[in-house]
């Protein structure tokens, strides 16, 4: 579980920090959002060869490896000198930690009895969740009381401190297997995943499809794509991909909902830090407090759910989750520039309950009708359909309000002239420095209604996933009670 929190916190414990990192390494606002967005395409790259590597090193040994890794990296980011450096340093961060949450996952099915793996699955869903949503606050209080070096340097006590764990507390077996490696597959959709990432992070910066480097990259996605979904279709029991995941309807209909959740989740926790920052003076360590308290949500949420799976029916539970989470969005969206605390606090305490709702039943429908032999790979496309998910929400909400600004700026500025009556009475229409802070108002309303946009386009996102519901079959009632018995001590 520290292996599991530690990765799932970094994903967004550097969010409130990016505008300190920004002026240190003399970064542009698009170019400070690699710092996010290269740690989850890492690991979503990485996350499918979770289940080849536990067959080759076995489970104890690459868990090792992992953590030992993501804990070096971690260091090279916090000594990083230099854009490139903490980007190719939080490249490694995502690859060496993208087996940490599927590992983790999968060590606690194996070593609770079936009684027990759905009380294990609920504290498992609670450090999934509850990582990216603490992250703002340790981040904010960290960098404000030291500097922003420190949220990657908080993770060496801990992967030291779960690494000596493992070490002497789970059990050395030999459970290693020879399995081929299916390159081809793995590198049709590396490069399908890096391609199509980098065109969403370049995009808004080169004005879209009017640049050839964004035309390259999009075709070079859909060619690398396509090449993957025929490989993996005629490549039998070779394919890097166990297409036959696909075929349960429970499995596949879960991970759309966990990569809308992922978008939703950090999409949000990456727009909410600069937001009020940047337009609201919010104080680096305040913004984390007002954003801390959709984790406790979450934790509430999860406790109730797991005592209502196998008393009420999943898809229930699920409508509950989502319609939850859809208000809080609902609530963003009536965001203005003057914002008390409590409507921060208010919407984000929702929200994580929302999310907390769905996650337990969720994975409880997901994996309740896989085989044991597909369970390794099943958590591995699991978190990376999550990370894929995180990847390109953050990339469409940065690009939603930076375009979104623009347009917007135009727009009230159409109505801002020399002749308006209400405009020369506040203002000295004569003066530069008058109209400087004129155009800075118009910047700051712009930019609030840009981010206005990026709410919405969530909420609707989060609704059209709901009718999506009646695909998920009902789940038998003594499989679903093994998610019952959570753990109140």
């Amino acid at each position: 579980m520290l292996a599991t929190l530690m990765q799932t916190l970094d994903s967004t414990i550097a969010n409130v920090a990016l505008p300190h990192m920004q002026g240190a390494l003399a970064a542009s606002q698009d170019e400070i959002v690699w710092v996010l967005t290269s740690y989850i395409v890492a690991a979503a790259i990485a996350t499918p060869l979770t289940g080849w590597f536990t067959d080759r090193l076995g489970l104890k040994r690459l868990l090792v490896v992992s953590i030992a890794g993501f804990t070096m990296a971690s260091g090279l980011c916090g000594i990083s000198a230099s854009l490139q450096q903490i980007v190719l340093s939080r490249v490694l961060q995502g690859v060496f930690g993208a087996a940490l949450v599927p590992l983790a996952q999968s060590i606690l099915l194996d070593i609770n009895p079936r009684e027990k793996q759905g009380q294990a699955m609920s504290v498992w869903g609670m450090g999934v969740m509850i990582g990216p949503i603490i992250g703002p606050t340790l981040g904010g209080w960290l960098t404000d009381s030291y500097n922003w070096r420190w949220v990657f340097f908080i993770n060496l006590p801990v992967g030291l401190l779960a690494l000596a764990g493992i070490l002497v507390s789970l059990p050395a077996r030999d459970d290693r297997q020879k399995r081929s490696f299916d390159f081809v597959g793995f590198i049709t959709l590396g490069v399908a995943i890096g391609a199509f990432q980098a065109m969403l992070d370049r995009g808004d910066q080169l004005d879209w499809f009017g640049s050839l480097e964004i035309r390259i990259e999009a075709v070079i996605a859909a060619i690398a794509f396509a090449f993957f979904i025929v490989h993996t279709a005629t490549a039998g029991p070779r394919s890097f991909f166990r297409y036959q995941l696909l075929w349960d309807r429970n499995f596949a209909t879960g991970i759309g909902f966990i990569f809308v959740i992922g978008a939703v989740l950090y999409a949000t926790r990456a727009l909410i830090p600069p937001m009020l920052q940047n337009l609201m003076n919010y104080p680096v360590a305040t913004t984390g407090l007002v954003t801390a308290p959709g984790g406790l949500g979450t934790m509430i949420a999860m406790l109730i759910a797991g005592r209502l799976v196998g008393k009420v029916d999943l898809r229930l539970s699920l409508l509950c989750g989502f319609a939850v989470s859809a208000f809080s969005l609902w609530q963003m969206t009536q965001y203005t520039i003057v914002l008390a605390r409590s409507d921060i606090v208010w919407p984000g305490l929702i929200q994580g309950f929302g999310l907390g709702l769905v996650f337990v039943p969720l994975s409880a429908a997901s994996f309740s009708t896989l085989t044991p032999e597909l369970r390794a790979d099943g958590t591995a496309i699991y978190s990376l359909m999550r990370n894929l998910g995180s990847s390109i929400g953050i990339s469409v909400v940065q690009s939603i309000v930076s375009r979104n600004t623009q347009v917007s700026h135009a727009a009230l500025a159409e109505h801002v002239t020399a002749f308006n009556p209400l405009l020369r009475q506040q203002f000295d229409v004569s003066s530069q420095a008058s109209m400087a802070t004129l155009d800075a108002i118009i910047t700051q309303q712009a930019s609030m209604i840009a981010h206005i946009d990026a709410f919405k386009l969530m909420l609707f996102a989060t609704l059209a996933v709901i009718p999506l519901l009646a695909l998920i079959r009902p789940t038998h009632q003594h499989v679903a009670g093994e998610i019952a018995h959570v753990a109140l001590d």
